[in-house]
């Protein structure tokens, strides 16, 4: 079973592209790279999009949408082959605090629930640079706390079935997950208290697939800079993830960075399971 997870910047600007490529071979179209890689789920982040505004449909998919209030922001999507049991969009409900109900209004997360497992897919809000050097970020505070929720919302869904996680989580957890990470301690989504809100999740009975595979790869990475021709020069952070419960990890057969697939400042990032 095949998943793409991949923060496309912009939903109607990466369709419209020409600079997409699949294993090495030039497309024009989004619609041919989606067809390339013929996964079970195709999951999507930084849609910016709002009900009605595109038409992007695929032979034998269902899509499903959690879009931000704001327009232009945010937002996730999934396409399936599968039929859900059940679809939530957000992680509040009628415990949580009022900044954890305001960023359900950012479109970040939707859950499928599939008879073996739920799939989360997450636009994890960025922390934002500080606005005076030398500082944390300036909504640091903000990222904490929803790290909490997230965390909680996973935990209480990985009770009842196995949990695969995907999306931008807006963090690179350790310093081999960036290119400068001694200049970066005190960047949005490289502080120390982001670093160790992953450390918590992943000891709270996750695993981060890529690094099951790959524990010690250098420069993998899935996101640079728009700046300083960052990707040309390999200059990245790994911050898109596949997170599984553990109890997957046997099922666990490959896990991908697609670095020569252009588009978005992110690259798709894959995991294949075994039934």
């Amino acid at each position: 079973m095949r998943f793409i997870s991949w923060n496309v910047n912009g939903l109607r600007a990466v369709v419209n592209k020409e600079t997409c490529t699949a294993e090495g071979t030039a497309t024009t179209r989004f619609a041919d790279l989606f067809e390339h890689f013929n996964a079970d789920f195709f999951c999507l982040q930084e849609t910016k999009m709002q009900a009605g505004q595109l038409n992007l449909e695929f032979l034998g998919y269902q899509s499903y949408w959690h879009y931000a209030h704001k327009k232009g922001y945010s937002g996730t999507a999934i396409y399936t082959k599968h039929v859900p049991l059940s679809v939530r969009n957000g992680i509040s409900d009628e415990t949580s605090s009022e900044a954890v109900k305001e960023m359900d209004s950012e479109g970040r997360v939707i859950t499928l629930e599939m008879p073996d497992f739920f799939l989360v897919n997450v636009y994890t809000p960025n922390s934002q640079q500080a606005t005076e050097r030398g500082q944390l970020p300036r909504r640091l505070d903000y990222r904490m706390e929803w790290e909490d929720a997230f965390r909680a919302y996973l935990v209480a869904l990985d009770q009842k079935k196995p949990v695969i996680v995907c999306g931008d989580m807006n963090v690179a957890h350790e310093e081999i997950d960036l290119k400068n990470p001694k200049t970066n301690h005190l960047s949005a989504g490289f502080t120390d208290q982001e670093r160790q809100k992953m450390t918590e999740l992943l000891s709270a009975g996750f695993t981060d697939s890529f690094r099951h595979f790959y524990p010690d790869a250098t420069d993998q990475y899935s996101w640079w800079s728009y700046r300083m021709q960052a990707r040309q020069k390999n200059v990245g952070w790994r911050i898109d993830y596949f997170l599984v419960s553990n109890r997957l990890i046997h099922q666990l057969e490959s896990a991908t960075i697609h670095q020569n697939i252009f588009g978005s400042d992110h690259c798709p990032v894959e995991l294949i399971i075994k039934p």
